[in-house]
């Protein structure tokens, strides 16, 4: 009795673990044959799958913050301490030269002063700038030792500082500087560093497009670079960006603001065949032009080759009539009678 009463606990005790066991599914509500070999998800997998999920959309909000993503503000958009900086080209606009300003040797001077007989590079910085304004006064010598024009002799240069607090000092040392870093003798008499009160340099950057804004934040100025070249009469004509001029481009901007008075005839062939962009501010090659020249050029040379051919075909024959006539001349009697 106890035996049957044991294998009757044991039956069910198996019936209910086979009530309570999971049923593996071939398709929506249809069981399949239970089985001690079915098969189930090992826990690993589904770690994998986790993991590789999880990379996955880091990878996604990764490249979302490199690029453009939907954090990321319009590039149209500026920070609150740039809204009001850039530069504005004003080509052929006529800047005052009433506007009084104070050189670096404490003389009272106005922009007219230096119309009227070069061409100008006329640059806006201010002295005690901690970084970018020393990059652009560096670029424009560095361009300047580059060309042959010296200034004072073919063209001047007149750098203003935007900031109405800086003194004749600060103009006179940052003179001093870059006058040495110029290298050429005679630098000093060309080159004028000036000072101004807000009224001028208001009026002044009004007038050429120049753009800035005070950040009090940071105790500096937020402002563009660039470079205006004017006619001698006080024209803008070109506007060069940034902190690298181009040698070339500077020579070429000198030679068409000066109206072709300096230079040589190799400037008027690179002006032929390079044109200002004002929407890159540099020269670039005008294809058609340079086609024409290219052209204009074979012509002459092909035109010249077949001269000289001509000329040498029709002295052919003459130098032969001429080395025949010689060599009957130059004959002897034999002296023989028969």
């Amino acid at each position: 009795m106890k035996q049957q009463h044991h294998n009757s606990i044991l039956n069910d005790l198996r019936a209910a673990a086979f009530r309570n066991a999971p049923v593996a599914t071939a398709a929506i509500g249809c069981p399949v044959e239970r089985s001690s070999t079915a098969h189930f998800p090992e826990p690993g997998k589904h770690a994998i799958r986790l993991l590789f999920t999880l990379a996955l959309l880091i990878a996604t909000a990764w490249s979302q913050g490199m690029t453009k993503g939907i954090m990321s503000p319009p590039a149209s958009v500026r920070p609150p301490y740039l809204e009001n900086v850039g530069i504005e080209q004003r080509l052929d606009a006529q800047v005052p030269p009433d506007l009084a300003f104070t050189d670096d040797a404490g003389k009272p001077v106005k922009l007219g002063d230096y119309f009227g007989k070069k061409p100008l590079i006329l640059n806006l910085v201010y002295y005690k700038c901690p970084m970018l304004c020393g990059e652009a006064l560096a670029g424009l010598s560095g361009a300047m030792k580059m060309i042959k024009f010296d200034v004072g002799n073919e063209y001047e240069v007149v750098t203003v500082s935007f900031n109405p607090k800086e003194t004749t000092a600060d103009a006179a040392a940052k003179k001093a500087e870059f006058i040495k870093r110029y290298g050429r003798p005679g630098a000093g008499t060309g080159w004028h560093f000036l000072t101004g009160s807000s009224d001028s340099i208001n009026a002044l950057t009004k007038a050429v497009g120049f753009q800035y804004q005070y950040d009090a934040a940071r105790n500096q100025y937020a402002h563009a670079t660039a470079i205006m070249v004017l006619t001698p009469q006080g024209h803008i004509s070109r506007y060069f960006y940034g902190v690298d001029f181009p040698p070339k481009d500077l020579r070429m901007g000198l030679v068409e603001a000066s109206h072709e008075k300096i230079g040589n005839a190799v400037d008027q062939v690179l002006l032929y065949c390079y044109h200002y962009d004002p929407a890159t501010g540099k020269y670039g090659a005008v294809v058609s032009n340079m086609l024409k020249l290219g052209g204009g050029l074979t012509i002459v040379l092909l035109g010249g080759l077949l001269l000289i051919l001509f000329r040498l075909e029709r002295s052919a024959p003459r130098r032969a009539w001429d080395d025949t006539k010689s060599g009957h001349s130059g004959l002897k009697p034999t002296g023989y009678v028969r």
